[in-house]
């Protein structure tokens, strides 16, 4: 397999797709993904940082269905928030990386 340009030029077009991925990672910190459960009486909001940073819970949710019903769908409603999150992340990255799978730079 041969280059044009040679080694050196495929490792500065990796370095170059590495600072493009970071500066992109960079910007999807301060992005937000919410996610409901248990028919939006539960919310929860993440960043792009992959960190919770809202909760809503329906004042009479425990009352109504009880504190492990209500646990459940906290759970439910983080994870849901989180696999968005990941989903929009790796989609932005596949987008600034061209598509390809580089070890340590995806």
């Amino acid at each position: 397999m041969s280059f044009r340009g040679g080694m050196n030029e495929f490792v500065r077009q990796a370095a170059r797709m590495q600072r493009k991925i970071e500066a992109r990672r960079e910007e999807l910190k301060a992005e937000e993904f919410e996610a409901s459960a248990g028919n939006d009486r539960v919310k929860a909001k993440v960043n792009g940082a992959l960190e919770l940073v809202a909760l809503q819970i329906d004042s009479k949710l425990i009352e109504e269905e009880g504190l492990e019903m209500t646990q459940d769908l906290v759970v439910a409603a983080a994870n849901a928030a989180l696999a968005k999150a990941r989903e929009t992340i790796d989609a932005e990255i596949q987008k600034v990386s061209g598509g390809l799978k580089i070890p340590g730079l995806g």
